[in-house]
């Protein structure tokens, strides 16, 4: 726990932009979870530092946050917690049935 601490005091990057290259929205540095997918498996990865537009939600990371992203995803440290996670698949023209 103290060295995330640490880590997120110690958190400066080089502002790459100033501006949402999508939507031209205000961005603001914070820290936030991300879905990671790594081949074939989904990974959760939490209090990772970002840069994130307040108008439309793209996340922008910089290039050591994604190397570090992707150690974590090639090792095989046991995760802090599991999660269960349901699958759909999209079907055109067809709705869910919610008992509704």
């Amino acid at each position: 726990m103290r060295q995330r601490l640490l880590a997120r005091r110690e958190w400066k990057t080089a502002d790459m932009v100033d501006k949402c290259y999508f939507c031209k929205g205000k961005l603001s540095k914070v820290f936030t979870t991300i879905d990671y997918r790594w081949g074939d498996r989904l990974f959760v990865i939490e209090d990772v530092p970002a840069t994130i537009c307040q108008q439309c939600g793209e996340k922008y990371l910089d290039s050591q946050v994604y190397k570090e992203l992707e150690r974590m995803a090639r090792c095989e440290e046991p995760p802090l917690t599991r999660v269960t996670v349901d699958v759909f698949e999209y079907k055109q023209g067809e709705s869910l049935s919610c008992g509704t």
